[in-house]
């Protein structure tokens, strides 16, 4: 270091620069980028990667080709310190044992189907029975455990990364060769940008959605219970004790589900609540209000500890609160912590849990040739 001062104060006085004037060494300061590594290999040889992307304020999201995950996702609290906000696990035989759809795009068909059974144009179809008699976040595999194809975008501001996954005929079922590509971009506004595009060769259904868990103390040892939260929705979909919706609206004004305002998660969680024991606690698709297929913000999660804030934005009809509540203790992650019950919540967008056999439930989620999917959602990071 005392060399390097030496060096500083020659090039300053060769340049005929007054020592008021500071100089600043640009090696120090973030830039946009992308960097990519090893991940680790599949049993089959093949090599996963990690692609980290940093804006220009040192914010990063790190994510791998297995399951597009999102492995951790850096953002500063109201001291400018950046930490780990996402949970997840070090290395890849967490993501290819896993259970927990820790920062993974799911589908096809993010969310439940009853029965794992559908209709589509006169035939019927039989999907992986994975929860229960359901099917759950496309089946035993799903999107979530398979490993797509990755393309680094360079961009002097906004780095991203574009996955595509071909999902064959008849894979969990499904009819049709879907291509679906997923496309991360990190903002220089601090925002975890998500755009969808999927087609298809036959009609089929369509509905993936990320999977993050997110505590944003950044200590995955306390729970998101003093999280305060807010999701624009005047109403749920009720469900059955299989967590399947009933196919109607409840309002939510004078119940636990009432998050129009900034409310604790901890408040009513616990409440004496039909939906909450059928859920153990929230697990629930809110029906978001001012549906437009434009995108619009629809949630917000708070921290006072922390002060940090993240806003949800998307163009989807619902998202799914789920807060943690299969989490107990035995699933070990980042730095060997063990996730205890309701360390992160999930906030999924999506379209309505069981669509395809409640033709009633607008957008539909059908896919047909010659069609475009697409969907935008944004977790956008900042302080208070």
């Amino acid at each position: 270091m005392k060399t390097f001062s030496i060096l500083c104060f020659m090039i300053i006085a060769a340049a005929g620069i007054t020592a008021a004037q500071p100089v600043t060494d640009k090696r120090t300061m973030p830039h946009p980028a992308i960097e990519e590594k090893l991940f680790g290999k599949l049993r089959d040889g093949r090599e996963v990667f990690s692609f980290t992307l940093t804006n220009a304020s040192g914010t990063r999201a790190t994510i791998i080709n297995f399951g597009a995950a999102v492995v951790s996702l850096y953002v500063p609290d109201r001291n400018g310190k950046l930490a780990d906000v996402v949970l997840g696990y070090d290395s890849l035989d967490g993501y290819v044992n896993s259970t927990t759809y820790f920062g993974v795009i799911v589908g096809r068909y993010g969310n439940r189907i009853a029965k794992g059974t559908f209709e589509l144009e006169g035939n019927t179809y039989h999907l992986a029975h994975n929860d229960g008699e359901n099917s759950l976040h496309g089946g035993v595999k799903g999107f979530g455990k398979v490993l797509w194809d990755a393309q680094p975008i360079e961009d002097s501001n906004n780095p991203a990364l574009k996955l595509t996954y071909v999902s064959k005929d008849g894979e969990e079922g499904y009819p049709g060769t879907v291509t679906l590509s997923v496309t991360y971009t990190l903002t220089a506004q601090n925002e975890l940008r998500i755009e969808y595009t999927g087609t298809t060769d036959e009609p089929t259904i369509l509905n993936p959605t990320h999977h993050s868990y997110f505590n944003l103390t950044s200590d995955p040892t306390k729970t998101i219970l003093d999280h305060e939260l807010m999701i624009d929705a005047d109403a749920i979909t009720p469900v059955d004790a299989a967590l399947i919706p009933t196919g109607k609206f409840l309002d939510v004004t004078n119940t636990p589900f009432d998050f129009r305002k900034l409310t604790k998660i901890g408040l009513r969680i616990n409440a004496n609540n039909e939906q909450l024991k059928f859920g153990r606690g929230y697990d629930h698709n809110f029906v978001l209000n001012h549906y437009n297929k434009s995108v619009r913000k629809v949630a917000e999660v708070y921290d006072a500890s922390s002060g940090r804030v993240l806003e949800v934005f998307t163009d989807q009809p619902g998202i799914q609160f789920y807060s943690g509540n299969f989490l107990n203790g035995t699933v070990k992650g980042k730095n060997g912590v063990f996730y205890q019950h309701r360390t992160g919540l999930c906030l999924e967008a999506q379209c309505f849990p069981d669509s395809p056999n409640k033709p009633q439930w607008l957008p539909s989620v059908t896919l047909r040739p010659g069609e475009t999917y697409r969907q935008t959602t944004s977790y956008k990071f900042s302080t208070k």
